[in-house]
C-alpha cells in the first residue's frame, strides 16, 4: 500500500445547475436531476487516485459508515474500484450525508448530516494503522472526525515516528473551534485549505500572511486553493501563486479533493519522501498537474465523475504553459 486515507465518508445528494434556491413554498425543478453519489474527502481522494492510474490495492481507506443502504453503497463502490477499505460499521447512527445545492453561477451550498463519520473511533484508527504499511498518510476532513480529532496529535505522532509523509486536509469544524487543528500542524508535511479556512485557522485575512502563519505553525508546505483564482503555495523557502485552468464548470463539488489527489499522485510517482526534496520547478509541475485534476472534477456532476486522465492531459497540453508562464514565484 502506498497511500492510506483516513477521514470522512459521505453520500452526496446533488442538485446541480439550479436556476435558484426555492423560496418558502415554491417548487423548483432540478434541470439535471438529483444525483446520488458517494463522497467525503477520504472516499473522493481514494477513487480519484484510481482514476489517475494507481492500482486500487495501493490505496487504503479508514472511515466510518452506518449499517444502512448508504453505507453499503460506499463499501460496494470502493470495492468496485479495488480500494482496500477498512470501514468501521456504526450501529446506532446513519451514514453521513450531504445535500448539495448548486445554483447556476454560484458556489455550492452544503447541508450536512454529520452521521457516522463523527463516530469514527480513534482506537479503530490506531489499531488499523499499526497493522498496515504505507508511504503517505492523508487525513481528509479533520474537524468532522470527533474522537479522531481529539487524538489527532497522537495518531500523527505515531505516523511521524514511522517516517510517513503526512498530508492534512480540513473542513469547517463540528462542535470545536478552528484552533483545534493548530497543535497537529507541526506534523503536517502538506496542509491544504481554502482561503476562508486558512483565515479561520490563522486569524489572518491576507493570503500571504495566512500562508506564512501556517508555515510558522509547522506546516512544511501550505496549499491554499482559491477556486477560479487558482492557488497559493508556500514553504519557508519559497512561494508560488498559480492561476486556474479554464473549463466549463457544471458542479464544483469535489474539486478540492481532486486537487489533493493530484498532489498525492505526483508525490508517489516522483517518489518524494520529504517536501524539502521538492525543487521549485518540481512543485510548479505538481501544482499544475493537481490543478488540472481539480478542474476536471468540476466538469461533471458529482465529486469524482469528471476526473478523467485523458481530459487532464489535454488540459495541461492546451493551457499548462500559459499557467506556468504567468506563475508568480518568490524566494524567501
Amino acid at each position: 500500500m502506498k497511500i492510506l486515507n483516513v477521514g470522512i465518508a459521505f453520500v452526496d445528494l446533488i442538485a446541480a445547475d439550479l436556476p435558484s434556491v426555492a423560496a418558502p413554498g415554491e417548487l423548483i425543478y432540478a434541470p439535471r436531476g438529483i444525483k446520488t453519489r458517494i463522497g467525503g474527502h477520504s472516499v473522493n481522494v481514494s477513487i480519484d487516485l484510481v482514476k489517475l492510474g494507481m492500482k486500487g490495492d495501493q490505496i487504503g481507506i479508514i472511515a466510518a459508515v452506518g449499517e444502512d443502504v448508504h453505507g453499503e453503497l460506499i463499501e460496494r463502490t470502493l470495492q468496485n474500484y479495488g480500494v482496500k477499505d477498512f470501514l468501521q460499521k456504526v450501529k446506532d447512527v446513519e451514514t453521513s450525508k450531504d445535500l448539495v445545492l448548486v445554483v447556476q453561477g454560484e458556489d455550492r451550498r452544503f447541508h450536512v448530516d454529520i452521521g457516522a463519520s463523527y463516530r469514527l473511533s480513534a482506537d479503530f484508527v490506531e489499531k488499523t494503522l499499526k497493522k498496515l504499511d504505507f508511504k503517505i498518510l492523508y487525513i481528509g476532513g479533520a474537524g468532522m472526525l470527533g474522537e479522531v480529532d481529539e487524538k489527532l496529535e497522537e495518531i500523527l505522532s505515531y505516523a511521524k515516528r514511522r517516517d510517513k509523509l503526512i498530508f492534512i486536509d480540513v473542513v469547517a469544524p463540528y462542535k470545536k473551534p478552528w484552533s483545534h487543528i493548530i497543535p497537529s500542524l507541526k506534523y503536517a508535511n502538506v496542509f491544504h485549505v481554502n482561503l476562508f479556512e486558512a483565515s479561520m485557522v490563522t486569524g489572518e485575512t491576507k493570503l500571504e500572511d495566512a500562508a506564512r502563519t501556517l508555515n510558522d505553525m509547522g506546516a512544511k508546505l501550505a496549499l491554499i486553493t482559491l477556486g477560479e483564482e487558482g492557488l497559493y503555495a508556500r514553504t519557508e523557502d519559497w512561494s508560488i501563486k498559480l492561476g486556474a485552468f479554464n473549463v466549463d464548470v457544471v458542479d464544483p463539488t469535489g474539486a478540492g479533493d481532486a486537487f489533493c489527489a493530484g498532489v498525492l499522485h505526483y508525490l508517489i510517482r516522483k517518489e518524494i519522501e520529504r517536501v524539502k526534496d521538492l525543487t521549485v520547478e518540481e512543485c510548479l509541475d505538481m501544482l499544475i498537474y493537481a490543478s488540472a485534476v481539480g478542474a476536471s472534477a468540476t466538469t461533471k456532476e458529482g465529486t469524482t465523475e469528471g476526473v478523467e486522465i485523458s481530459f487532464i492531459k489535454n488540459l495541461i497540453r492546451e493551457q499548462g504553459e500559459r499557467l506556468r508562464s504567468k506563475a508568480e514565484v518568490e524566494m524567501h
